[in-house]
């Protein structure tokens, strides 16, 4: 997608949620960070679950 093409105009709706979506984001950023949780990616994000070599899928 070309940067000098026009950006069309959002709806009310569509500006609500990216606002919605940025206090999300604040909101997530001022928490502490987790203690005792799964390393590397997040498993409910990328869908399996490992444990002591374990996966499960959900």
């Amino acid at each position: 997608m070309s940067d000098d093409a026009p950006k069309k105009p959002l709806t009310p709706e569509a500006q609500r949620a990216l606002a919605e979506a940025e206090a999300r984001r604040q909101a997530a950023a001022a928490l502490p960070p987790e203690q005792g949780g799964p390393s590397g990616p997040e498993p409910t994000r990328y869908g399996d679950w490992e444990r002591k070599g374990l996966a499960v899928d959900f």
